[in-house]
Formats: structure tokens, sequence, C-alpha cells
């Protein structure tokens, strides 16, 4: 039983994973002080934050007290969300593929362009009717 855990734990997609996940928590880290050293300040400048707490329906329950239907923080975690989006995308994800793109660029790799699903399914139709195992 120990052998087999030995081999369970040493398997590469196990490392890979448990190294994703510590890479994924710092890069997190990253772009979670990115987000509220930069973005956050900006957005401030144009839109109260702490306008929206408790901001929502209230309705009145069956036993007659009020529930609040939080929506204000609802819609502050979208503008979160939509803020650390933007983020990593155009601060990180952007620049990593323009310098993939020139690393290719550099090494001479040229993608090779690859047929359409409609042109793969006329050259099957034309094989199979070369060998006349086409039904007529």
């Amino acid at each position: 039983m120990i052998k087999g855990f030995k081999e369970f734990i040493m398997q590469g997609n196990v490392i890979d994973l448990a190294v994703a996940v510590v890479i994924g928590t710092a890069f997190g880290n990253i772009v979670n002080a990115v987000v509220s050293a930069v973005i956050n300040p900006l957005v401030a400048l144009f839109f109260d934050s702490k306008s929206t707490e408790g901001a929502g329906p209230t309705m009145t329950g069956i036993y007659g007290q009020p529930v609040l239907f939080p929506l204000g923080d609802l819609i502050s975690a979208v503008i979160s969300f939509i803020a650390t989006a933007l983020v990593v995308y155009f601060v990180f994800v952007v620049p990593m593929n323009k310098f993939k793109e020139r690393q290719a660029a550099k090494a001479g790799v040229v993608e090779e362009e690859l047929p359409t699903e409609a042109e793969l399914l006329v050259q099957i139709r034309d094989l199979l009717q070369k060998d006349g195992n086409v039904a007529r």
C-alpha cells in the first residue's frame, strides 16, 4: 500500500498540479495587489463603493421582520470581478501573447494552416469514390 502511494505521489501530473496551485496562489496575490493598488483607486475616483453597502430592495418577511436583498454587494462584486479580469488580460495575457509571437518569429516557426471541416469531408468523399466504396 505504501508503494502504491509513493508511485501515485511521484507521478508527473500530481507534481505539476501541486506546482500549479502554488504558482496560482502567488499569481493571485499579484493580481489582487494590482487591483487594490491601481484599479480600486481609479474606480473610487468615479464611484463610491461604500454607497452600495446595504443597498437593495427590502421586503417584509412572514414573521414581520424586514429582509434586505443586498444587490449593492452583488454589483460591487461584479465590478471587482470585471476589474480583476481586465487587469489579468491587459497586464498579463496581452504582453505574454506578444512575447510568444516575437519568440516564434525569431525561431522561424510558422503556424500551419489546417484544412476546414468541409475540405476534410470532400477529401474523404473523394477517397471513398476512388476506392469504389461509395454506394450509388
